[in-house]
């Protein structure tokens, strides 16, 4: 056994180390800040064109925008500060400052750009997601009426349902904490990309949504999403609603449900964190099933939306690469 292990050493010593390209090796890690940006850009300027078109604008006295401005001078003064200062995690935290920034503009983007598409569309396709539901087998009243009944069910359902803000948030620290940038730049593309890809759907299939369409009477349960499309969306259409105020943004959007597509975006880009993973997919398989009645939605906005989910990552894996 000695002789043996004694040859093997000696083959092993023999064989050629691999060598590994200086240049290859202190090559700096991609970025894709430039195109990020330009779409975060993109975004501003088409929501800009569509409150043009639709005859809406933002209150811009309105208070509700204070805490976006203030937020936002904060978060360009710790990116731009952070880094130079003698601090042993300062480009970390610069890091998160920009990250938080940018979902948040994209979060916003979204929920405003809803409200223009939304006065710019006709007719409501409820009947038809119904019909769809029902081939599913799913029934969306016995749902609402299990959690009508149970007030521990929406307690939990409303705190799942509004968690998520919280798993981008844990996710992103993570990135910038680890310095993985590229990593954090794909989580906000496929982001920003699936928020383009269920505002384009969602004019193709405007909806009030399954409590609306459905309950009739007392309502013994107020979701969270409550009954905004059935009011809300005509008064776009008719032009009756020409401001809108930042604090007071509401969810329009029934298929795809964007709750759902957040969720599938978490869940897999948390999937390669061993810490992160089964926590991000406990709490955001709780929001899935709380989506129906909080989210007021028919199944098939979430099928809509895990395959809108799907296709982005699909799509933005092979544009930015995991350089690891």
């Amino acid at each position: 056994m000695p002789d043996r292990l004694a040859v093997a050493g000696d083959f092993a010593a023999s064989r050629p180390a691999r060598s590994i390209d200086p240049a290859v090796a202190q090559r700096p890690a991609p970025s894709y800040g430039r195109p990020l940006l330009a779409a975060v850009a993109f975004g501003l300027a088409a929501t800009a064109l569509l409150l043009h078109v639709a005859g809406l604008s933002i209150a811009p006295a309105s208070a509700g925008n204070l805490p976006y401005l203030v937020c936002g001078a904060l978060a360009l003064a710790v990116r731009l500060t952070a880094a130079r200062l003698p601090w042993r995690r300062g480009q970390a935290i610069a890091d998160i400052a920009e990250f938080y920034a940018l979902f948040t503009i994209i979060a916003l983007i979204g929920a405003v750009a809803s409200y223009p598409i939304a006065g710019l569309t006709q007719g409501f396709h409820d009947a038809a997601l119904q019909r769809i539901d029902a081939a599913l087998g799913f029934d969306w009243l016995a749902w609402y009426r299990t959690v009508a009944a149970h007030p521990v069910l929406q307690m939990l359902g409303l705190g799942a349902y509004r968690s998520i803000y919280l798993t981008p948030a844990i996710l992103l620290g993570h990135a910038a904490w680890r310095g993985e940038r590229v990593a954090a730049q794909r989580f906000l593309a496929t982001f920003w990309l699936t928020a383009v890809a269920t505002l384009i759907l969602y004019a193709f299939m405007p909806a009030v949504g399954p409590f609306s369409y459905l309950w009739h009477g007392a309502i013994p349960y107020m979701p969270e999403s409550e009954q905004w499309q059935q009011g809300l969306i005509p008064a776009l259409r008719d032009h009756r609603v020409r401001i809108i105020d930042l604090a007071h943004l509401r969810g329009l959007v029934s298929a795809p449900s964007f709750h759902t597509a957040a969720a599938v975006i978490y869940i897999q880009a948390a999937w390669r964190i061993r810490g992160l993973r089964w926590p991000v997919l406990a709490l955001n398989g709780a929001m899935l099933l709380s989506t129906p009645v909080e989210g007021t939605h028919y199944l098939v906005d979430m099928l809509i939306g895990a395959l809108v989910a799907a296709a982005a990552i699909a799509l933005l894996r092979r544009a930015i690469p995991d350089p690891r």
